[in-house]
């Protein structure tokens, strides 16, 4: 039974898959979207809206928190100087997936994952 389990297991034992997830949210930091399957975008949706939730609040408490998540100081200080400002007043909902279609190779469902407000572009100066 799996009473109380919480997450998809993505058909990996509990290490490999907190690495993974680990790996894929300081590149969606990083970079702001990525393509993966729908499986991991969907589970990866969950961990970032927290983290960004958490990184909000903008105290040392909650960067040591991120850090402790998310053990990659570039990806968390662009977290609490970039991105989390940029939700400031939005209540939730930080992430969208997007279905692009089945992957060539084993036809496993893809999607992108990206931050629902674009960075502001820099004018051309």
């Amino acid at each position: 039974m799996r009473h109380g389990m919480k997450g998809r297991p993505l058909n990996r034992p509990t290490d490999e898959r907190k690495r993974l997830l680990r790996s894929m949210m300081g590149s969606l930091l990083r970079y702001e979207r990525i393509t993966t399957t729908e499986a991991r975008a969907k589970e990866l949706r969950r961990h970032v809206e927290k983290l960004i939730t958490t990184a909000r609040r903008g105290d040392l408490h909650s960067r040591r928190l991120a850090l402790s998540t998310l053990p990659d100081p570039p990806a968390v200080s662009k977290l609490f100087d970039v991105i989390a400002p940029r939700f400031k007043d939005r209540p939730g909902g930080y992430t969208r997936v997007t279905r692009l279609g089945p992957r060539k190779g084993d036809g496993a469902p893809m999607s992108q994952i990206e931050f629902v407000e674009p960075a502001e572009a820099e004018a051309p100066a």
